[in-house]
């Protein structure tokens, strides 16, 4: 559920909240007391009221009576309190649509605070907020905040581009969000860039055939020079673009092939499978007589193998991964049969996989290696 990735996101929130008091069970006429005190004029208690509601709310118990009366909480300069407030307006929100409008006008004033926290904080919730009732009251602050000075406003801005394109496609078309988040692709923040990349990434999949990521020489330079400086998550995102991009001769899928090489030592694997996947796209235009060929080739073999010391669910989704590069080009890692020698210890569905890429590498030259792996492996079973 989005509130609870939310409340997973706000620790400071979370590590105040572990005190058990805020959990402890419902007594008869608490939803009364709560109201109560949800309409408190002392800030403190309200605050407190909140985080009761929110840890209600955290364990299953129903508090959507309190709806109207959370509502009002909104209107606050504490961080800490809207938050909880908007976390609580997250959940409850589908199942009120008609409570819900009450929040407009919070979210359009929050989306002109000062406070860039506030601002982004308000687009975020909006972008939640799956109710269509409200979504056309919500284009105007998404229009400025794609548009903020702020970085960090104009990346969530961008995702709540593709939540709202989820409730409604034809409003985000109309209200030229797409052409504004193109834009944002060339914008100078790497994580607005990244964003950008991930919320066209996410639409697109839903239009196979508009043609969102129109790619170019120039906006692969900006989103190459994003690459280096952006999350491990927004790398990826980056990357999977890439893939989808045609170079047009040889010299430009080498500078491709070049920058993006950096992240096969990255520490993230699905970095890791990301780059690889460009990289063995972009080696179909390399000639290859070229020096450089030979050296990309030798560079994509260790980064392979080293997925294949992590825990087995990580090495079942490389070891799939290495089948299909094994398929394509069995060259990459012919020299390393031994990584994929079966141990004992190891799961059912990663022992199929390692001996269907060892039959895929099996030659004249290893066949010997094979054999004794074989045969190490039944004097160890038996």
């Amino acid at each position: 559920m989005e509130w609870a990735s939310q409340l997973c996101e706000n620790r400071h929130i979370g590590s105040k909240m572990t005190d058990s008091k805020y959990f402890t069970t419902t007594k008869k006429g608490e939803i009364f007391e709560l109201k109560a005190e949800l309409n408190s004029d002392k800030k403190e208690k309200k605050k407190e009221a909140v985080k009761k509601v929110i840890a209600s709310m955290t364990v299953g118990k129903d508090v959507s009576a309190l709806f109207p009366d959370v509502v009002n909480c909104m209107q606050t300069d504490n961080l800490e309190l809207k938050k909880l407030v908007y976390l609580y307006l997250m959940n409850y929100a589908k199942s009120q649509p008609d409570m819900a409008i009450m929040a407009v006008n919070t979210f359009v004033k929050d989306c002109e605070d000062p406070n860039p926290l506030i601002r982004a904080l308000a687009v975020r919730t909006m972008g939640c907020i799956r109710v269509d009732k409200i979504t056309e009251y919500l284009c105007e602050p998404l229009r400025k905040c794609l548009k903020d000075e702020d970085p960090y406003v104009r990346k969530t801005a961008a995702v709540c581009v593709a939540k709202l394109h989820d409730i409604n496609a034809q409003l985000v078309e109309d209200q030229g969000f797409l052409d504004t988040l193109k834009d944002l692709i060339s914008d100078s923040n790497p994580m607005v860039v990244a964003n950008a990349v991930a919320a066209l990434s996410e639409i697109a999949e839903s239009h196979p055939n508009s043609n969102l990521l129109d790619l170019n020489p120039q906006s692969i330079n900006k989103l190459l020079t994003a690459l280096n400086e952006c999350t491990e998550w927004g790398q990826i995102f980056i990357l999977d673009c890439l893939a989808n991009y045609s170079p047009r001769d040889d010299r430009e899928s080498q500078s491709i092939c070049e920058r993006v090489t950096p992240r096969l030592s990255h520490a993230n694997s699905a970095v890791v499978l990301s780059a690889v996947k460009v990289l063995m796209k972009f080696m179909e235009m390399l000639p290859k007589d070229l020096d450089y060929y030979g050296t990309l080739l030798k560079k994509l073999a260790p980064p392979l193998v080293t997925l294949l010391s992590a825990e087995p669910e990580l090495q079942y989704v490389a070891l799939r991964n290495i089948n299909l590069i094994v398929q394509k080009r069995p060259e990459i890692l012919k020299h390393e049969m031994k990584v994929f020698f079966v141990k004992y210890n190891d799961p059912i569905y990663v022992k199929l996989e390692k001996l269907d890429i060892m039959i895929r590498l099996a030659s004249q030259a290893n066949i010997a290696q094979v054999i004794y792996s074989n045969n190490l492996y039944q004097t160890y079973t038996v």
